[in-house]
């Protein structure tokens, strides 16, 4: 039986084929010339001290719906009035309740650096991305067949000017991620496989990451301690989706988060 990680990259390569089918590839880069201005996501996440990547989703697969009417200038505006050094927008349609068109909106209407969530396997995906005003996109390393696979998905983010979120889950990914010389490492706490969340997964792999690499820890982080022990990992920046959507003023939930309040 297929994992949901095998499920979903599936699917996502049958909805790439049709926006291909619909727009061929070199029609999509055409459009490039008149890409949106976009700033630098990987400068970001470099400023002194806790960054936080604050997610815009409408639902999960592990939680269902979450907000599943969000607007997304609303939030997107709370979450730079927060002061998140960047946003994670999904564009996932099935599981996430994305589309590309939130990322659209969030770029005409926040400054901060955006990154485009999804499970990307595709180059077609990573011009869509740089199109719609994304600053990095992510990248799963256990989406892919293998090193290289991984290599020239993130040398064709970098020739579109993206930075790469290379996403790990265990030591495994990690030494792939590590092969290919990945700047910005995601630690992921929930497994893509069974969707079991476990903080200990960016407390236990921080130390395999070399200094000069950001890391950010990704999923499960609710609470200042949580936050806390991260930072005493060292940690650089932290992803927060949920802990922010479910509630009325997620500019404080940032704010306390951070310790800024």
């Amino acid at each position: 039986m297929p994992t949901f990680l095998e499920t979903v990259i599936a699917h996502t390569r049958r909805l790439v084929d049709a926006r291909r089918g619909a727009v061929p590839e070199a029609e999509l880069r055409s459009r490039l010339a008149e890409a949106p201005a976009m700033r630098s996501f990987a400068a970001a996440l470099a400023a002194p001290g806790m960054s936080l990547i604050a997610e815009m989703k409408r639902a999960s697969p592990s939680r269902g719906a979450i907000q599943a009417g969000a607007a997304v200038a609303p939030i997107v505006s709370a979450y730079a009035a927060a002061g998140a050094a960047a946003i994670s927008v999904l564009t996932e349609p099935k599981w996430f309740g994305g589309s590309l068109d939130d990322l659209v909106e969030a770029h005409s209407t926040v400054p901060t650096p955006l990154l485009r969530k999804d499970f990307i396997v595709d180059p077609y995906q990573l011009v869509e991305a740089r199109l719609a005003g994304a600053s990095a996109a992510l990248l799963i390393v256990a989406a892919f067949p293998d090193a290289t696979a991984l290599a020239d998905l993130i040398d064709a983010a970098e020739l579109l000017g993206l930075d790469t979120l290379v996403e790990v889950h265990d030591a495994s990914d990690l030494a792939t991620a590590r092969s290919v010389g990945a700047q910005i490492v995601g630690i992921n706490n929930r497994d893509l496989h069974s969707l079991d969340v476990d903080l200990a997964t960016s407390l236990r792999l921080r130390p395999l990451v070399p200094a000069e690499v950001t890391v950010v820890a990704e999923s499960g982080i609710a609470t200042r301690q949580d936050v806390r022990d991260l930072e005493q990992a060292g940690v650089d920046a932290i992803l927060v989706g949920e802990a922010l959507m479910r509630v009325n003023d997620p500019a404080a939930t940032a704010a306390e988060l951070l310790g800024r309040r």
